[in-house]
């Protein structure tokens, strides 16, 4: 059991320190960010004030 497991930590550390997955999961959470944020009703309330904060100076 220990083996599996100390050969699942080495794995998971080589794959985590790639750059290449390192950068999709860097994309992967700045796009769910995104999405989170536009679904949160309270964020989605800030983003509205700010957005007819602007509207209003022009």
């Amino acid at each position: 059991m220990l083996d599996t497991m100390l050969q699942a930590f080495v794995t998971l550390n080589g794959v985590a320190t790639s750059p290449f997955v390192l950068l999709i999961v860097a994309f992967a959470g700045a796009y769910l960010g995104m999405r989170v944020v536009e679904i949160v009703p309270f964020t989605r309330r800030i983003i509205e004030r700010r957005e007819a904060r602007f509207a209003n100076r022009d």
